[in-house]
């Protein structure tokens, strides 16, 4: 629904008598941040803890194996009471693997932390670049390609992608 009416939106600017008087610009800002140094060492940053969380969960769930192997395995054999406690172990184990993958992978986990404080600095930067941009050459309105927009057409000339990077990497 959103996509429709920004479509409806821009169809209707093109549209208008005042069009002609309209100056459009637009970025990628997927090109934007796939060639910006610092984006570059944000990202590695993240793969390297996401590495590290993932070995760390691995180490946790081949316990948890481990562990509920050698209970089926010896369940027949086990008095009530070593079952039950093994049982309680196992509980305890899976509730720490579900733990650990929310405390670090969750909506609210430690990855969308780090990301939003690695991220947003340089997505402020960015930002800040194209009005700048946008302001010094009287841009009306700049558009991102890589959102919902979608453009049936766009001559390259408007494309400021290029000169957001140029003026980042200054």
């Amino acid at each position: 629904m959103n996509k429709i009416i920004s479509i409806l939106f821009f169809v209707g600017l093109l549209s208008s008598p005042l069009s002609a008087q309209l100056k459009i610009g637009y970025i990628d800002s997927d090109t934007i941040m796939d060639n910006l140094p610092d984006v570059q060492d944000a990202r590695q940053k993240l793969d390297a803890m996401i590495r590290d969380w993932q070995t760390e969960l691995r180490n946790l769930e081949a316990e948890h194996k481990k562990k509920k192997d050698d209970f089926d395995k010896r369940n027949l054999v086990m008095t009530d009471q070593t079952r039950t406690e093994a049982e309680k172990e196992l509980a305890v184990l899976g509730k720490g693997i579900s733990d650990f993958r929310d405390k670090k992978f969750g909506p609210k986990g430690e990855l969308f932390q780090k990301q939003d404080e690695l991220m947003k600095p340089l997505q402020n930067k960015i930002f800040n670049v194209i009005q700048e941009i946008a302001a010094d050459e009287d841009f009306d309105y700049v558009f991102d390609r890589s959102g919902d927009i979608i453009f049936l057409y766009a001559k390259p000339e408007y494309d400021l992608t290029a000169k957001v990077l140029e003026q980042l990497q200054e």
